[in-house]
């Protein structure tokens, strides 16, 4: 990997958005300051989902198959600016599951408390 794809992960980790903003649930009946309650205890649950890890393995995977298809079409520069494509496209994906994964405990999390979870 180049010298800049030590940036990749804390940017996306800065740049991803909060799980629960993708959390849509039917308020209707809802006391809005329990539900308030309640889904900030499910996003303390959601912050287990290991992020870091998820956007690392992406990260290190994009890195090693951007290097090897760079090596086959061209030189080791291509390879190393290969590698550095990858990183960030593989980071980014990661970024993305974690994300969907933080988003997926939530909902679980409010569907078990009683609330109608939308998407």
């Amino acid at each position: 990997m180049n010298k800049n794809s030590s940036y990749v992960i804390p940017l996306a980790l800065i740049l991803s958005a909060r799980a629960s903003d993708e959390v849509i649930v039917d308020m209707k009946w809802v006391n809005k300051e329990r539900y308030q309650q309640d889904l900030a205890e499910c996003e303390v649950y959601s912050q287990q989902v290991n992020t870091g890890k998820t956007i690392a393995k992406r990260g290190t995977s994009g890195a090693v198959i951007g290097g090897a298809i760079g090596a086959i079409v061209g030189d080791s520069r291509s390879a190393a600016k290969g590698a550095g494509v990858g990183a960030v496209a593989g980071s980014a994906r990661g970024n993305r599951e974690a994300a969907d994964r933080k988003t997926q405990v939530i909902q679980n999390c409010l569907r078990g408390r009683g609330y109608k979870a939308l998407g």
